[in-house]
């Protein structure tokens, strides 16, 4: 973040405090500007202006400003906008030729990659913290400014004089900070669950239903309670971390669709539409899904759309739900993978790093603990949305005033699911290996092979059985073969460990 100065009054404290936190020099180069305060200083080369300066320096709090995936949709957003006005008549075909070349200029640059692991080279014109205004005016006019200024640049004017496009009276035009930014807000959450998370977890569920597939005739013993159940198909445990992948592929998609089919655009202020074409909202969605793929419509009422974010409540609440099944699927991995020597060990999970500063040789579950973590910021992040959706907190009257931190974790949210599930898939998943004499061979073993006894025995003499056969060390077979409780013939059949994975299974013949 560039050095900045405030008014005559207040500019060199300002100024100070600002170099201080962004590691800017005194010799930088300033522009004068003003806004409806005032007057300001702003860095020569910065695409924006006073206005989001003055939040720069209003805001000093997270030192994270907001997601550059809401930029690039509240730059689509403003794109889309300027098409929607010139196609209802509401500016010139110059202006909107202007406005959509620079956002076309501004979403070029950004789909550039930037450094692993850096912020993207074009977000310094973007500095404003998370935790500034709770309308997100403040990125709003940010937004218009940087418009403005590409627009001015690529006329051949200078940065800062507004010619020929204002950021207000064109940029901002038919719109308000109250609409705009919601409406932003939905279309990066809706295009990052499209098109970067249901595809990662379309791939889970795809690498799970190939292990399932792959392991489907194993047979080992089921646990519940983390105790010695009836036997089970790995590739049956296996069916159903593949089931929970696919309905969290639907529920992404829910997701998408409770985002991108209630958007606030074309409210304005309060909701009632003032300075806004008629058919502006409709127009404006219309735009966003042919750009985009991803269908949008005008919100059904704007003053639940902009007074609440319970869309998104609602949204990340299936997120969370994701979060959940993959803690699930993760966690039972990691366990069926603990050994090699003192743990379950039916399966071998890839080796990605050592394990231990002290243990040599020790190898940990570290992909699966990262996803379980994932999950664990997942669930905070719904805390977060929840109550800034609020009545009272964040939602007051006509405006939700909690909407950049509400935005901020939907993001990170849609971002650390896909991440996570892209991870679990290429760390863990494709190079699981079966350890197959290990997972095979506690069936015989398990004192609950005496389940399949109860139609024939009783319940109460199989229970007899499993707790003698315990006493002596000897199996289900050898206590009852010894006892002389079932024929041979028929026990055999009983105690086929096959058939009890199968539907309606009793052990003889799968009932």
């Amino acid at each position: 973040m560039a050095t900045a100065m405030g008014s005559k009054k207040s500019g060199k404290n300002a100024s100070k405090h600002a170099g201080k936190n962004a590691g800017a020099t005194k010799a930088e180069a300033l522009r004068r500007e003003t806004d409806s305060m005032g007057e300001m200083f702003v860095p020569a080369d910065a695409l924006y202006g006073a206005t989001t300066q003055r939040a720069v320096l209003n805001f000093p709090v997270s030192f994270r400003t907001v997601p550059q995936a809401q930029i690039e949709a509240h730059i689509l957003l403003k794109k889309c906008c300027a098409e929607a006005n010139v196609e209802l008549g509401e500016i010139s075909k110059q202006h909107a030729a202007v406005i959509t070349a620079a956002c076309d200029q501004l979403l070029a640059e950004f789909a550039q990659p930037a450094p692993f692991g850096l912020p993207h080279p074009l977000m310094r014109h973007f500095p404003i913290d998370v935790y500034q205004t709770g309308s997100g005016t403040s990125t709003n006019m940010n937004v218009n400014e940087v418009v403005a200024n590409v627009a001015s640049q690529r006329a051949g004017k200078a940065i800062g004089s507004k010619d020929p496009i204002h950021p207000n009276d064109h940029v901002n035009y038919g719109q308000s900070s109250n609409d705009t930014y919601p409406s932003s807000m939905q279309i990066a959450g809706a295009l990052r669950i499209a098109h970067k998370l249901v595809p990662a977890l379309e791939r889970l569920a795809k690498a799970l239903d190939a292990k399932a597939k792959q392991w489907d005739k194993v047979v080992k013993i089921g646990r519940t309670h983390l105790m010695d159940a009836t036997p089970i198909r790995l590739g049956q445990e296996f069916s159903g971390y593949a089931a929970a992948a696919h309905y969290s592929v639907e529920r992404a998609k829910e997701a998408c669709a409770t985002l991108a089919l209630n958007m606030p655009i074309g409210g304005t202020a309060v909701g009632t539409g003032i300075n806004a074409h008629l058919k502006f909202g409709r127009t404006v969605c219309a735009k966003l899904t042919k750009e985009t793929g991803v269908k949008f419509a005008e919100a059904a009422n704007h003053f639940e759309a902009q007074s609440t974010r319970d869309c998104v409540v609602d949204a990340h609440a299936r997120l969370k739900t994701i979060a959940v099944s993959l803690t699930k699927i993760a966690n039972d991995i990691r366990w069926l993978g603990s050994g090699p020597r003192c743990g379950l060990f039916e399966l071998s999970l890839p080796a990605t790093q050592p394990g231990s500063s002290i243990m040599p040789g020790k190898v940990n579950p570290v992909i699966c603990e990262s996803v379980m973590m994932v999950a664990c910021q997942v669930v905070g992040n719904d805390a977060a949305i929840t109550m800034g959706g609020l009545g009272g907190v964040g939602s007051l009257l006509e405006l939700n005033v909690a909407m950049p931190v509400i935005a901020e974790r939907l993001v990170e949210s849609i971002d650390l699911l896909a991440n996570a599930s892209q991870m679990f898939c290429d760390k863990c998943l494709d190079g699981l290996q079966l350890n197959e004499a290990e997972a095979t061979g506690t069936v015989e073993k398990s004192l609950m092979m005496c389940t399949s006894l109860a139609p024939v025995i009783g319940y109460d003499n199989a229970a007899k059985v499993a707790k003698e056969a315990f006493k002596t060390g000897e199996t289900v077979r050898e206590y009852v073969l010894r006892n002389n409780l079932v024929e041979p013939k028929q026990l055999a059949k009983l105690l086929d460990a096959t058939s009890m994975t199968k539907p309606g299974g009793k052990g003889p013949g799968g009932g």
